[in-house]
């Protein structure tokens, strides 16, 4: 595939995102943490391109091994930034890093976030369970 399509197709994936997340109530003026995706059979490109992500601005995370279904091997590390959940920002850097991969040889696998608001919130709420809140009458309910 085209830089100029993966472009393309990435903005319009970046739109669909954005527009999805914040249909579903998620904080339009939060700061999020976005997780870039890259992987490569070849460790010592994906180091090379963990380093250009760096002199980019972005964190980067170590880089982890991982198998396939098929027991290939691949590595894969994010490149981390910080920002409001915008469009533009967003293609800016995914169009620096599609960039960075092709020059690299490594595939860009996307970006990913979390939803951030208060039914993030309430599932948080929701993971604190104690024994004294069980109630016997309701373990019928449970399943």
């Amino acid at each position: 595939m085209s830089v100029e399509r993966q472009l393309k197709e990435q903005f319009a994936e970046n739109r669909e995102i954005v527009d999805a997340l914040l249909a579903d109530g998620s904080e339009p003026d939060a700061e999020y943490t976005i997780e870039h995706h890259f992987s490569a059979t070849n460790f010592d490109r994906l180091e090379k391109a963990a380093v250009d992500a760096f002199k980019l601005g972005f964190e980067v995370n170590d880089a982890e091994e991982m198998e396939l279904d098929d027991g290939s091997v691949i590595f894969c590390f994010d490149a981390i930034a910080h920002h409001k959940l915008e469009t533009p920002l967003l293609d800016k850097a995914c169009e620096q890093l599609i960039q960075l991969a092709v020059k690299q040889k490594v595939d860009y696998d996307g970006w990913g976030t979390y939803f951030v608001g208060d039914e993030a919130d309430a599932e948080d709420d929701d993971d604190e369970f104690e024994d004294d809140d069980f109630d016997e009458d309701d373990a019928d309910s449970f399943h």
